[in-house]
This record gives structure tokens, sequence and C-alpha cells, in this order.
């Protein structure tokens, strides 16, 4: 339970610490039950990892370090519309907490991207390893027969129909929703056949809600009005994979737009499916696609640009052919799950397992052996 007069700066971290107790608890009664680990791997972004050291300070711990909050050069102060505040550096200072703890108790960390890797201060790039958590060509893979039925409607969408579609967890501002929902009039009005699937919540997952209540969607529609045709414009919801797969098969454009921020493993899947991808001209798609070559960019910010990609692209169904089959060779070559990234993962596991603790330039103090005192703080639930 969160202290209810904390402050809001610490709230994540409070929320991190009673994460942090918890698995200590378990780890405890794991080594009381005789288990020690070879070596220990975990995500510090909720806590999970910051006290297993003290439990097993001979076991190599490795933590998977997703982003790095700064006020320059990332997510923070991207959008005109969201306009930095007077205590944004100290309130992102401070939630950097949990990143720096970890930091200090990993003996190597992993990072999925370059460009996440490089958000981190310089002082810790050494133990900083970029492997992807990797995609599974051999499953998400075209398919020129792929059809997907609209739920509660008898539209029948194919592969090599008019389709634009958009993938996010939720719909909102951090994935681009708001120029990509702004495309969508020209989009339609340009091309009379072409339907819209979109895959996403109507929560936030990223960033802030909408000031009066509203979801996303629903202040897109509102502003869209009669602009947007909406017998042609499909939204899926959270789907199951099995569906978001066909989604992506039956595509002929997919649009993926994010801020300087966490790269989606969804823009990478589009683009093992074979998709034409246009991606916003921003640094996490950057470093996966090169213009014209594996997928097309675009100003994050201009649903013209977005439009007129997507129209040219639907216009033209075989022009882009080799950027598809491009786009799917870059997934395979460097980010397929059984040849690249796994046996990545593994050396990894391997190089801390099999090195000594004096190798790794770490000390810990074990936990008393015998009976475990209970940590102070209250219980997870």
């Amino acid at each position: 339970m969160i202290t209810p007069q904390v402050h809001h700066y610490l709230r994540e971290s409070e929320a991190a610490v009673l994460n942090a107790q918890e698995v200590a608890r378990v780890a405890m009664d794991l080594r009381q039950g005789g288990f020690v680990p070879d070596v220990m791997l975990g995500h510090n972004g909720w806590g999970e990892i910051w006290y297993l050291r003290d439990i097993f300070p001979r076991a190599p711990l490795i933590g998977y370090f997703e982003f790095f909050y700064r006020l320059n050069g990332a997510d923070v102060g991207f959008d005109p519309a969201d306009p930095i505040a007077p205590d944004t550096a100290p309130r992102l200072r401070t939630k950097n907490l949990g990143n720096l703890l970890a930091l200090d108790t990993a003996d190597l960390g992993q990072c999925p991207t370059q460009w996440q890797k490089s958000g981190y201060p310089k002082r810790y790039h050494p133990i900083l390893h970029v492997i992807h958590e990797g995609i599974d060509t051999k499953w998400v893979v075209p398919d020129p027969g792929a059809r997907l039925r609209i739920p509660d409607t008898d539209v029948e969408l194919a592969a090599g129909d008019e389709i634009v579609t958009y993938v996010a967890r939720n719909l909102e501002p951090y994935r681009g929703f708001t120029t990509f929902m702004r495309s969508l009039p020209m989009i339609l009005s340009s091309r009379p056949k072409a339907r819209i699937v979109i895959v996403g919540g109507d929560g936030v997952s990223y960033g802030a809600p909408t000031k009066d209540g509203r979801t996303y969607r629903q202040r897109m529609l509102d502003e869209l009005k009669d602009a947007l045709d909406l017998t042609r414009v499909h939204f899926l919801g959270k789907v199951p994979y099995a569906t978001f797969l066909k989604v992506l098969q039956v595509s002929r454009v997919h649009i993926y737009l994010t801020y300087p921020f966490v790269l989606s493993w969804s823009m990478l899947e589009a683009m093992s499916a074979g998709c034409l991808v246009i991606g916003s001209r921003t640094q996490p798609v950057e470093e996966v696609i090169r213009d014209c070559g594996n997928g097309l960019l675009v100003d994050f910010f201009s649903p013209q640009q977005v439009a007129d990609r997507a129209i040219e692209a639907l216009e033209d169904r075989r022009g882009h052919d080799s950027m598809r089959q491009n786009a799917r060779q870059t997934i395979v070559d460097e980010y397929d799950l059984r040849s690249k990234c796994l046996p990545a993962y593994l050396r990894l596991l391997h190089t801390v397992a099999t090195q000594s603790r004096r190798t790794l330039n770490r000390a810990g103090t074990a936990i008393a052996t015998g009976a475990a005192a209970p940590l102070s703080g209250p219980q997870a639930p």
C-alpha cells in the first residue's frame, strides 16, 4: 500500500521498494531451502532486482535497463503541446532513483537498442550490452493469403487490399496517434477503396491523460467529425496475438510513429511480416529504418507527410515490394530471436555465470544465515 502523504516525486519509487521487498522475501525463502542461483536477471524498472544482491551476494546479477529519464534529447519537451514545467527536471532526476540503484547493484546490464543505451550516463556504458529481445521470424512472416474478418461486421479484408494499419498498446500521443488520425481524411478521400485498421486500447501507457477525461480516440473523433468516413475505419481495441499478426499480414501500409522513447516491438514485427512501414523520423525508428531502403520516414508532427506517403504506397501496389523485402531481411539479419538475440542472451548469461565475483569486481555482504528476519515496511499484498 502506497503512503497517501508521500511526495508525488516518490510515489513510483515507493511502489518499487515494496516490489523489491516482496521479491527479497521470496528470495530469502529460496535461500532457506538451499537454493542459490548461478546467475540472476531481471528488469530494473519496477524494483524487483534492487535487493537481490543482499540475499545472494555471490550470484552475478544482470539488469535489464530500458530507459533513462532525461530533460533533453528524448521524450520530454519533444511535443510542443506538452511543454516543460518548472518541476519537470527535478521530477525526472528523482524518477531515475531506481535506474541508479539498479546500475549500482548489477554486474552487467542489457539494453534493447543502441539509442536506449545512449540515454544512460556514459560512466555506465562499459557494463551495458545491447541485445534486443528478438523477433520470431519463423512465426512472424508474410502471408499472401492472409484474411482478416472485422468483428461484428460482414467485412473481410485480404492481403493485397488497400489496407492501412496502425498498432499501439494504447491510442495516445506518445505513439503518434493524433498525427495518424489527422492523416486519415486525406488518405480516405484520395483512396475510396482504402480501409483503416487500428489496434490499441483507450488507456494511457505513457504521458498524461486528457484534461477533460475523454480518451484520445474520442477526442480525435470529436475533432475530425464528418471529415472521417467511419464506415472504413475499424477500431479493433486490444486483440489476441494471432489477430494482431493477421492485421500485419493483410496490411498494405503500416504506420508507426513514436516520440523519442522506447521502441515498440510491433514495428519490428511489422517489418518481419513484410509490411511497408511509414515511420517517424525519430531516433528509435531511425536506428532500424533507412528511408526509401527498408521503409519510409516522415515528420512525426506532419499528417500531410503521413498521408502523402500512404497514398503513394496505396496507388502503386508493387512499387514498394523491394522495401518490404528489405524490411523483413533487416529483422532476419539483425533481430531474429533464434539466430541473433537468444544466442547473445545466452552468451551474456554464460559470461557472468562463469566469471568469479572477484573478476566482476563486486562485493556483497550476505544476510545472516538462519531464520530470516522480516523486512520492515508493509507487506505487499
